[in-house]
């Protein structure tokens, strides 16, 4: 249920989620999503975002950290295909979650989430010797353009903007850390 759910913020957003999507989805019965998830749907979007903001920090924490440029281009090729999906409609479950204006506790799984993705990408970024202070900026930049380019392909319909934003961020790398 949580991988449907997750599947289900990707592509419709909080508001647009149903509990009929996620229950076809996974295949799972009516009741047994009442039994795991008593607190409704915000329930059930927390923990799916929580989970995928998980599945993505340990995604960077296995990217390979020989030297800053190689780290960087490994991240990008990594997302590459999350960002792919963008174009065609999908975009980030946890980026989904900050949307609704009414949900502060959403808002804090998803803080919760970015903050762990820029803390692992900046210690790989310090493992792959970028002063601390610089990878912990560094991390904020990289996620920050890549959440710009999921809106952005999203919009336009195509990976164009992940690309060119790929190759600044491997240039300031180059130039900066190498």
């Amino acid at each position: 249920m949580i991988d449907a759910a997750i599947d289900a913020l990707r592509t419709k957003g909080v508001a647009g989620m149903s509990f009929t999507a996620v229950l076809d989805a996974s295949g799972a019965a009516r009741g047994a999503i009442y039994h795991h998830f008593p607190g409704g749907k915000t329930e059930l979007v927390a923990t799916a975002a929580a989970r995928n903001g998980e599945q993505v920090r340990d995604l960077l924490a296995a990217l390979p950290a020989p030297d800053p440029l190689t780290l960087v281009e490994a991240f990008l090729t990594l997302v590459r295909p999350v960002v792919a999906a963008s174009a065609e409609g999908a975009g980030c479950a946890v980026a989904a979650v900050t949307v609704d204006p009414d949900s502060g506790d959403l808002r804090t799984v998803a803080a919760t989430a970015f903050d762990s993705w820029t803390t692992t990408l900046a210690e790989r970024l310090t493992a792959a010797g970028v002063e601390p202070a610089a990878a912990a900026d560094l991390a904020t930049t990289l996620l920050t353009l890549l959440e710009g380019a999921h809106v952005l392909c999203r919009a336009e319909g195509t990976i164009a903007p992940f690309d060119r934003m790929s190759r600044a961020a491997t240039d300031l790398v180059w130039h900066r850390f190498a």
